[in-house]
């Protein structure tokens, strides 16, 4: 079944870039802007990584960090962040669980072609780990900026 704003988020504990693990735990207390998205360095995810870390400032200021996972390694992630200045935190969910439990591991197709992967999306979440909003789908122009609106008004 898929989650719904008011459920409980799924509790993670992945890989993250520089090093190290984070959990859902690490952000009780706070807001979280869990974004997922495919794959590193390509053309939406890019932009989707730099909208959100120019306005990390902002995020900040209404008590909500930001974090954005993807099935590519910590390895990767690094070389992402190094090359776009991103000082966002990025999680390695190389075996799926987050997406799978988020239910954002969906069938795609390109070209004719089906395969499985990530469903760009974005999970606000409460300082109580609840789910307050879930944006799924996501077309990354004017994204951040809509959450930041959220997560200021929750």
């Amino acid at each position: 079944m898929a989650l719904q704003d008011g459920d409980a988020a799924p509790e993670f504990k992945l890989p993250r870039d520089g090093g190290g693990e984070v959990s859902l735990g690490d952000f009780k207390g706070q807001k979280l802007v869990l974004y997922a998205y495919p794959k590193d360095d390509t053309p939406g995810c890019t932009q989707e990584a730099i909208a959100f870390n120019r306005l990390r400032g902002d995020f900040a200021a209404c008590g909500t960090q930001i974090v954005g996972v993807s099935p590519d390694p910590a390895k990767k992630h690094d070389r992402f962040k190094q090359k776009h200045d991103l000082a966002l935190t990025l999680l390695a969910d190389e075996s799926q669980a987050l997406a799978e439990a988020y239910g954002i591991w969906v069938e795609k197709s390109m070209y004719g072609r089906t395969y499985m992967g990530i469903e760009r999306a974005t999970f606000l979440i409460d300082g109580e780990g609840r789910i307050a909003r879930i944006w799924r789908k996501v077309k990354v122009e004017g994204h951040a900026e809509e959450v930041l609106a959220a997560a200021q008004a929750l």
